[in-house]
């Protein structure tokens, strides 16, 4: 709500790419060059392959004015730099599913071209997706490992969480929007009060209760060190990505 429809000019080879942002009231274009003429801050949402082509395209069109925002995976702010105009003010951006909910979990970095004012710009428009943090380069390949691919993580475990209960008797339509609600109020407190997890998991334990005898089963499961080897295997696979 921060940027008029009217005011979105979105470009793609073919009209399928194009008809959500039309049905937004978005302007529409086939054409990337006639996006940096018209526009001042420019996001890059292609796959990590097709960007160099993309951005031979536009160097010719892209001034100081610009703001050229990258969301492909692997791309570093080094090889953006190298194939865009000396000067250029670049950042990189990675986001996750949930943003289209305006729940989601973002982070950026900015080249060596891009100051304050571009960071916070970039910042205040996306803080209307969901959190939004500016971090060193290095953490993002982390957060694709944390938050890019750890939504899938906690949609695993929300299915186990109600397939559990549909073995116990409840219905499945019932659990799981049980467990999704479960989810969302975990997350939530753990967001509003800024506690640690393991403080607010402690709060609710209570000597010989139905949760300390859970949580047991868990770390038999060895559950902590499996979701931690999970971030890892991610975050390395980020990497090799990036190096493809």
């Amino acid at each position: 709500g921060k940027v008029p429809a009217s005011s979105i000019l979105a470009s793609a080879p073919s009209d399928k790419n194009l008809d959500a942002w039309r049905e937004l009231g978005c302007r529409t274009t086939h054409c990337n060059l006639e996006v940096l003429q018209e526009s001042t801050l420019v996001f890059l949402a292609t796959k990590p392959h097709i960007l160099p082509g993309v951005l031979q395209e536009i160097r010719p069109a892209v001034g100081p004015h610009h703001i050229v925002v990258s969301l492909a995976a692997g791309v570093t702010l080094q090889t953006l730099q190298r194939l865009l105009p000396a000067g250029t003010k670049v950042l990189r951006l990675m986001a996750n599913m949930p943003c289209v909910v305006q729940a989601g979990a973002m982070v950026f970095s900015r080249g060596s071209c891009a100051g304050d004012g571009e960071a916070a710009l970039l910042k205040n428009l996306l803080s209307s997706c969901g959190l939004c943090e500016e971090v060193p380069e290095s953490y993002i390949n982390i957060h694709t490992g944390l938050s890019g691919s750890g939504v899938a993580y906690v949609y695993l475990f929300a299915e186990a969480l109600a397939e559990g209960a549909v073995k116990m008797g409840m219905p499945g339509s019932l659990a799981g929007r049980i467990a999704a609600q479960t989810l969302l109020g975990a997350a939530k407190m753990m967001l509003e009060t800024g506690e640690h997890p393991a403080k607010l998991r402690g709060d609710i334990c209570t000597p010989g209760g139905t949760t300390i005898h859970a949580l047991y089963q868990l770390e038999k499961g060895a559950l902590r060190a499996t979701v931690m080897d999970a971030v890892e295997a991610a975050t390395k696979r980020a990497c090799d990505v990036a190096e493809d």
